[in-house]
């Protein structure tokens, strides 16, 4: 066992763990606070969950097509960190951060058209489109903030820094938390959305000030002229033509997640927010196998860049070997709390009646969950951006063939039988990225 390897993976993964378990607490309480609600007469908990959720949907909808800018930061920012390139990565910052604002101008003028065409597509009842249609156009204008810390926070890590995106992200979740709390009492389902607003721009200014104060010296002398100098010349090639490739892979993410909302919004309210449940409480283990992911991200990248291949091999076999376990751990607890969990999210009867049901597919989850997280990190710190992108066109083919080649078997269009169809889909999707980087790991991830 090598120890200060090890202890540098654990340095990086333990404050980005800390960051990403706020995250699922964030959309649980959200989820909590909605379903607790006890003084909106005009809608059920089921309603109010299913606006959540297909509001959260439509943001997905939108910010996944830009999770490149954390990702394809993160990568190449550890491989030029990992060569001494100090300049190379304040023009990285600079590149991602052009791309971001001016995405969010863009989203910011179509707010109509996006907000209109998201709820065409998913298919959900009038009251649950109402409210995350309210739910949407206060949550929007946090934009700017929220596409300039995926490019900060993918930059963070590159940097080999676990400690600021954590304190950026403590501070964000945080924030939105107690919002929900406290907003929820006096606005009801529409304070969340303010909550949510408010802390974006919380955690946007903590990370501004956190990059001026621990990275004075990689900013030192940059200028206007250093600026328009960052997108000229090879590496700005390199930098679009990578973030392509993440576009498309975030896009076909977005096709799986976005599906799986959208097919169970036409078996009604119940059946929708019994998903939403199942697809947080599955998505917890995730939260945590990423901090090694990233962890293995930052270090392969370093590595490459410094052309070590000795110590790439080892952060590559021991962020497995952490992954694996988070994996084991997690059967374990959903095997003996999975009925607890669910209480956590919802007083509602019906909802944890129907959850019961899904109780074994958590089970199955973490074993190939972890896996195929922790080979994304690998592949993005390798910039191997092209293996990424196939290894989710094929996963999304796969996820929506198994679907609808299962749901034959569903004529009656039974909601029950029919979010079991979706797991399974979801479940095989993962099976397909794990299998699809495992083969391609030797051929491709080598040194620069």
């Amino acid at each position: 066992m090598n120890f200060p390897l090890n202890k540098e993976i654990l340095k990086l993964a333990i404050p980005s763990i800390i960051a990403n378990i706020t995250v699922p607490m964030v959309g649980m309480v959200a989820i909590a606070v909605v379903g607790h609600i006890d003084n909106d007469n005009l809608y059920s908990a089921a309603t109010l969950i299913g606006g959540i959720s297909i509001g959260s949907t439509i943001f997905s909808l939108l910010y996944w097509n830009f999770s490149f800018l954390r990702t394809g930061t993160g990568g190449l920012t550890a491989q030029a960190y990992g060569r001494g390139d100090t300049r190379e990565c304040a023009n990285l910052l600079t590149r991602a951060e052009a791309i971001a604002l001016g995405s969010a101008a863009v989203i910011l003028l179509i707010q109509y058209l996006l907000v209109k065409g998201a709820l065409m597509l998913l298919d959900a009842s009038p009251e649950v489109e109402m409210l995350a249609e309210s739910y949407f156009n206060v949550r929007l204008w946090a934009a700017p903030a929220t596409l300039s810390l995926m490019a900060i926070k993918g930059w963070f890590i590159g940097m080999q820094d676990g400690v600021s995106p954590m304190l950026t992200d403590v501070v964000v979740n945080g924030f939105c938390i107690a919002g929900c709390i406290l907003l929820s009492r006096e606005m009801g389902f529409i304070g969340v959305a303010y909550a949510t607003l408010i802390a974006q721009y919380c955690g946007l200014a903590l990370a501004i000030f956190l990059i001026f104060f621990r990275y004075r010296q990689v900013f030192r002398a940059y200028g206007a002229r250093e600026m328009r100098e960052a997108f000229r010349g090879g590496q700005v090639r390199k930098f679009f033509s990578t973030n392509v490739d993440l576009f498309i892979r975030s896009v076909c993410f977005m096709g799986i997640y976005i599906g799986f909302t959208a097919i169970s919004a036409t078996f009604g309210d119940l059946t929708l927010a019994t998903a939403t449940i199942m697809m947080d409480l599955m998505l917890l283990f995730s939260y945590i196998t990423d901090g090694f992911a990233y962890a293995g991200e930052a270090m392969v990248g370093k590595y490459i860049g410094a052309s070590d291949s000795v110590n790439m091999n080892k952060t590559i076999r021991y962020v497995f070997y952490w992954s694996m376990g988070i994996a084991s751990l997690f059967m374990l607890a959903y095997w003996l709390w999975g009925d607890v969990m669910l209480g956590w999210l919802t007083s509602d009867a019906e909802v944890l009646q129907r959850g019961m049901l899904y109780i074994p597919w958590l089970l199955l989850m973490p074993i190939v969950g972890c896996a195929a997280f922790t080979w994304d990190g690998v592949y993005t710190g390798a910039t191997q951006t092209k293996k990424l992108r196939n290894s989710m066109i094929w996963a999304v083919g796969s996820f929506i063939a198994v679907y609808f080649a299962l749901d034959i078997w569903n004529p009656a269009h039974d909601g029950t039988l029919g979010l079991h169809l979706m797991l399974g889909a979801y479940f095989i999707h993962l099976v397909v990225r794990t299998v699809y980087l495992s083969l391609n790991y030797r051929s491709v991830i080598r040194l620069a």
